[in-house]
C-alpha cells in the first residue's frame, strides 16, 4: 500500500494555523474588515497583534529545547570537549531567536493607540506575564526567585497562573514541571568550571596561588592606570576621589576572586563557585590555548543569549510605551515600568558579566607552568 502524498499545507498544518486567529472584536465593530475577513472574524490590527505574539510563543518553544539540551549536556560529569561546539550552537541559536523576536515589536509598533484600543480593554485579566514558557526560560537559566517582581501585587509570579476557580491551569502545570526538571543551566555551568584544572592542577593550593597572581597583577594594573590619569587630569579632578575610585576595582576585584560576597552559602558551595570564578578568569586571560577555546566560546555563547534576551525585554518596554504609554498592564501589572524594572533586575550570568571587570590586558596575565596541558595532543 502506497502511502499519501506529503503536501505542504498538510506538512506546516496550514489550515489549523490560521484558524487560530479568533479575537475578542469582530472587525464588523471596528471598521476594519479585510477582504476575506468572515462574519464575526476579528480586525487586521487585532489579528496582527495576535499571530506577533503567537510567532513569539512558537520561538520561546524552540529556545527551551535548545536550552534543555545544553543543560543536559553540562550536567554529565566529565563534559565532553567534542561537545562543547554543539552548546555553543545551541546557544547561538536562542540568542538569535531572541534577536528576530525582539524585530517583532516593531510590526506591533505598526499599530496605532487607538488600533489598539480598539480592543485591549477586552484582554483585561490576560498579559504577558501569563506566559509560561517565558518563566520557564526564566527557571531553566536560572533566575533567582528572590530577583522576581510581582505582578499586580501578587506574593508570588505563580499566582497569576492559576485558573479562574484558583486551581492550576496548563500554564501553571508547565512551570510546575520546569521546577522540578532539575538544576539550572546557571548551576550546570557553574559545576562545570569549578572542575575546570586551572594551569593543571584543581588543587585548592595550587588555584588560591594563581589567583594571588591574579590579584597581584591587577593591583599593579590598577596602581598604574591610577597614576597616569592623575598626571593627565586637569586642575578640576579631585585626586582623593579618583585615588578612591581605582582602590574601589582592586578591593572588588579581591572580593570576587576570593568568594568574600558569597557568606550566604554554605561551605561547599563557596568554595566551588570561589573556583568556578577563578576558571573563568583563566579561560578567558589564556583563551588563545587551543584545549581552552571552546569554553571560552561557551561562556562568550551564554553572555551573548543574556544580552539578547535583555534587549529583547527593553524592547519591548519601549513598544508598549510607543503604542499605549505608561497606563497599567491588562494583567493589573504596572506596564511599562515593571516590563522595565525586569530588563534591570533579571540577571542570571552574573559571574560571567563580573569577569569582565577585571579581566588584564595579555601582557600582564601570569605565565603558566603547564600551558602545555592546554595544546592540542597530537600522537606519534
Amino acid at each position: 500500500m502506497t502511502g499519501r502524498r506529503m503536501t505542504y499545507w498538510d506538512y506546516i498544518r496550514v489550515e489549523d494555523l490560521l484558524a487560530l486567529q479568533t479575537g475578542v472584536v469582530p472587525a464588523v465593530a471596528s471598521g476594519d474588515a479585510g477582504p476575506l475577513a468572515g462574519p464575526g472574524a476579528p480586525s487586521n490590527d487585532e489579528v496582527l497583534f495576535i499571530v506577533a505574539h503567537q510567532v513569539s510563543e512558537l520561538w520561546f518553544k524552540i529556545i527551551l529545547g535548545e536550552l534543555e539540551s545544553v543543560r543536559s549536556l553540562f550536567l554529565r560529569n566529565p563534559v565532553p570537549d567534542d561537545a562543547l561546539a554543539s552548546a555553543v550552537r545551541s546557544l547561538r541559536r536562542a540568542a538569535t531567536i531572541f534577536e528576530v523576536a525582539t524585530h517583532h515589536w516593531r510590526v506591533v509598533e505598526t499599530l496605532t493607540t487607538r488600533d489598539y484600543l480598539a480592543f485591549r480593554d477586552q484582554l483585561i485579566g490576560a498579559s504577558g506575564f501569563q506566559s509560561a514558557q517565558v518563566r520557564q526560560i526564566e527557571i531553566l537559566l536560572g533566575l533567582d526567585d528572590n530577583k522576581r517582581l510581582a505582578c499586580a501585587g501578587e506574593g508570588s509570579y505563580k499566582a497569576v497562573l492559576r485558573g479562574d476557580d484558583g486551581g492550576t491551569s496548563p500554564a501553571l502545570a508547565r512551570v510546575e514541571r520546569q521546577l522540578a526538571s532539575g538544576p539550572s543551566l546557571r548551576h550546570a555551568l557553574h559545576e562545570w568550571l569549578a572542575r575546570t584544572p586551572i594551569d593543571g592542577s584543581s588543587d585548592p593550593s595550587h588555584v588560591t596561588a594563581y589567583v594571588a597572581q591574579f590579584l597581584a597583577a591587577h593591583e599593579k594594573q590598577a596602581r598604574t592606570l591610577f597614576e597616569a590619569t592623575r598626571k593627565q587630569a586637569d586642575a578640576t579632578m579631585d585626586e582623593g576621589v579618583l585615588e578612591q575610585r581605582y582602590q574601589r576595582d582592586i578591593d572588588n576585584t579581591r572580593l570576587f576572586l576570593m568568594g568574600e560576597d558569597l557568606g550566604d552559602l554554605e561551605a561547599g558551595e563557596q568554595a566551588r563557585r570561589r573556583h568556578a570564578r577563578a576558571a573563568l578568569v583563566f579561560i578567558e586571560s589564556h583563551r588563545e590555548l587551543p584545549r581552552l577555546a571552546w569554553p571560552r566560546e561557551v561562556i562568550e555563547a551564554a553572555i551573548a543569549l543574556e544580552q539578547s534576551m535583555i534587549i529583547w525585554r527593553q524592547r519591548h518596554a519601549r513598544m508598549v510605551e510607543r503604542v499605549i504609554g505608561r497606563r497599567p498592564g491588562t494583567g493589573g501589572s504596572g506596564g511599562v515600568d515593571y516590563l522595565d524594572a525586569t530588563a534591570l533586575r533579571y540577571r542570571i550570568f552574573d559571574d560571567l558579566w563580573a569577569v569582565r571587570t577585571i579581566l588584564l590586558r595579555s601582557q600582564l596575565v601570569p605565565s603558566l607552568e603547564h600551558a602545555a596541558d592546554y595544546r592540542f595532543r597530537v600522537e606519534d
